[in-house]
């Protein structure tokens, strides 16, 4: 199957999926769309069962759904294991994404002791510095800078406005969002006589396969060794990474987080949003983190972690934030008390 030849028969959908289909085999599916928003022609997904009610009562010509909930359809359905993975590998079929179209644009400037392979794609205005090399099937977005000695390996995609400093290196098939930037200095100072002396950051960043690296996403490089993204990482929007962090083998990390330097997160964590992770740290594989979390110490085992306090009303907020500055006093209070309570026993 390839996305030009859609619409696509569900049948063929279904093969495609490794699902069986129970309905109308020969329905065309030409897009995919929520339960609450699908018409005909749209193939929809139901992977959580609070929305049931919108499964019942759903347009859509057909339903990714799993075999327990497969009655409850009111339309033909793809039966699937596991419904949203069926729904991630759909998607691939109806991504508007156009393949690469090898060529350089018009106002691309490529050092010439840079290499380009032939099938790559150079939009607008990029430019590609000395040493860089640019592998087969690259795509680079209009704007995007790639510094000295760069090695962008077959099948990446950098989308517009993404700057990349010297000395980085991107793995096979990954991905990275407009306004990135890899590569800058890391945050590093010595103090002297009450003002700061720069440590120049001599690493660089080093990117693995199969990475994803959201918008606005920002990694600094290493100060002598290199930071590191491992294979298959998923990095959402607004990100920080600072210098010689080590993100493990298919990791995710959702916005808005902070990962201080020379942390450590291992293999198969995910991270949600706006946590802040101190720096010298090491965060076990397999480790789940919440949002809003701090973490200011290393994670020795794997598991779900959490820290703060949920919303609450404000007034009962202000009240607990009473009573946690009389902690220290009430625990002293206790302490009296039960020394007290030793004394009288004896």
């Amino acid at each position: 199957m390839s996305r030009s030849e859609s619409p696509f028969q569900l049948d063929e959908l279904a093969s495609h999926l490794g699902g069986k289909v129970r309905g109308d085999g020969a329905c065309l599916i030409e897009s995919l769309a929520t339960l609450e928003e699908a018409k005909k022609g749209q193939l929809a997904f139901f992977a959580n069962a609070r929305y049931l009610n919108q499964l019942k009562v759903t347009q859509a010509s057909a339903v990714l759904i799993s075999p327990e909930y497969a009655d409850a359809a009111p339309c033909s359905v793809i039966i699937l294991d596991n419904p949203y993975l069926g729904f991630a590998r759909a998607s691939h079929q109806f991504d508007p994404t156009p393949d690469v179209c090898a060529g350089i644009a018009a106002g691309v400037q490529v050092h010439a002791m840079a290499s380009v392979s032939a099938t790559a794609q150079l939009e607008a205005n990029v430019t590609v510095a000395e040493g860089a090399v640019i592998g087969d099937h690259v795509y680079v977005g209009p704007n995007s800078v790639i510094g000295r000695n760069c090695r962008l390996d077959a099948g990446v995609r950098i989308n517009a406005n993404v700057t990349l400093y010297d000395d980085i290196k991107i793995g096979e098939n990954s991905l990275i969002h407009s306004g990135a930037v890899i590569g800058a200095d890391g945050f590093g100072f010595a103090p002297n006589a009450g003002k700061w002396v720069k440590i120049c950051q001599l690493g660089g960043v080093s990117i693995g396969k199969d990475v994803e690296i959201g918008a606005g996403t920002t990694i600094d490089r290493g100060a002598l060794s290199d930071t590191v993204i491992e294979d298959g990482v998923k990095l959402d929007n607004q990100i920080q990474i600072a210098h010689n962090v080590v993100v493990g083998k298919n990791s995710a990390i959702a916005g808005c987080t902070a990962v201080a330097g020379s942390t450590k997160i291992g293999a198969g964590c995910t991270v949600a949003g706006g946590v802040g992770i101190t720096g010298h740290l090491n965060i076990a594989d397999g480790s789940h983190i919440t949002a809003m979390s701090l973490v200011s110490k290393s994670v020795s085992k794997p598991g779900a972690y959490s820290s703060g306090t949920g919303l609450m009303p404000s007034k009962q907020w202000k009240r607990s934030v009473v009573r946690f500055r009389q902690l220290d006093d009430l625990a002293k209070r206790i302490k009296s008390l039960e020394e007290k309570i030793e004394t009288s026993k004896g």
